[in-house]
């Protein structure tokens, strides 16, 4: 289905005729959120990817529907809930939002401990991306994109940070021509010459993911420091989400570059990369052209003063703004401040939720 025959059945299919069948069923009318949490969740459409692992089992004590936890958690997103326990107190207080995630009474909302273990497996089958692949191929692969905007955003983890080994001494050695006999260890390939040949998720199991500390200079100027995570984000001109990494906070931007590249262009096709002076490096130029590509990097001086962008390349660079917003909505809007759990799983997974409401939200502002 094409972008905008989407809008179309968006506009026909839910407000004309979803609300009112809500609101014949309700006791009370429809808030906006809710309505807005209807159109996302009917957009995403989470339930139809969850596993069936109630129908397998034939022993022990029968496993919950998990068709409407997953829905409550895209409903958690969306109202940003900070917690688990926050979610559980609204289905309950809240016959609308019960009704709208597939709890028929209140009686049938799960414990806390439930949704736990729900949560779980849907980290260890990979829930969120499974969703978000379906959700870019179906809305965006048909479409020609003209500018991916590559950008990162700081993560605050709830766990220690993993203690790293201790960085080998190089030995040092004799200035001049090797002696006679003497045979000299050559240079390792960095990681990003390495990454130029490597498939996707071969470079990616090369980048750290563990809890860390990581540094980055803001907006300002000035260092701040977190400890947690990384999170990576390839956004089109609309605000979509189109490919995204999670990584440890102190891995550079620069290092997930190329695979990020090579992702979105196996789902989309694009014209231009906009990236900011920390992806300046020869790779990435090179893997950028290699796949059809225009890169628009800003230039790292490096001590040295380099050209401005041309004027034209400077009006195209300006679009990349969009993958700052897109993580200013993800943390303040839709649960990247909110991160309770622990693990990279986890930690990936309760992003990809709120990616997955943010992208169904972008769709709606479409539609307005």
């Amino acid at each position: 289905m094409k972008l905008r025959e989407t809008i179309s059945w968006l506009m026909g299919t839910l407000q004309r005729g979803l609300f009112p069948y809500f609101e014949d069923c309700s006791e009370t009318p429809l808030t906006p959120k809710q309505k807005q949490l209807i159109q996302i969740l009917e957009i995403v459409q989470v339930e139809k990817s969850v596993h069936k692992t109630a129908a397998q089992q034939w022993m022990g004590r029968k496993i919950r529907e998990r068709e409407a936890i997953a829905r409550a958690f895209v409903a958690k997103m969306v109202y940003n809930y900070p917690t688990t326990r926050s979610l559980i107190t609204a289905l309950q207080e809240t016959p609308n939002v019960r009704q709208i995630c597939g709890f028929a009474k209140k009686s049938d909302i799960p414990s806390e401990a439930t949704f736990s273990r729900a949560f779980q497996e849907f980290a260890g089958s990979r829930l969120g991306d499974r969703v978000h692949d379906l959700l870019v191929e179906t809305n965006l692969q048909s479409e020609l994109l003209g500018h991916i905007s590559r950008d990162s955003t700081a993560i605050a983890g709830r766990e220690k940070p993993i203690s790293k080994p201790p960085k080998e001494k190089a030995v040092p050695r004799k200035r001049g021509r090797p002696g006679r006999g003497e045979i000299r260890k050559p240079k390792s390939e960095s990681r990003l010459i390495r990454q130029m040949t490597q498939e996707v998720q071969e470079s990616l199991q090369e980048i750290p993911v563990g809890c860390d500390v990581g540094a980055k200079k803001n907006a300002q100027g000035y260092l701040e420091s977190w400890i947690g995570f990384k999170f990576h984000v390839d956004v089109n001109d609309c605000g979509f989400p189109v490919s995204m990494v999670l990584t440890s906070a102190s891995v550079h931007d620069s290092q997930v570059a190329i695979p990020l590249m090579k992702m979105t262009s196996s789902k989309v096709d694009y014209l231009y990369d906009l990236m900011d002076s920390a992806y300046d490096a020869q790779s990435i130029y090179e893997v950028s052209r290699g796949l059809g590509h225009v890169p628009l990097i800003d230039k790292n001086p490096r001590g040295k003063e380099v050209l401005p962008m041309a004027p034209h390349e400077a009006l195209r660079y300006n679009e990349r703004t969009v993958a700052e917003r897109f993580n200013s909505r993800l943390k303040e809007e839709f649960g990247g401040k909110n991160v309770r759990v622990r693990g990279y799983e986890k930690v990936k997974l309760h992003l990809m939720f709120g990616v997955l409401a943010l992208f169904a939200d972008q769709l709606i502002k479409l539609v307005g």
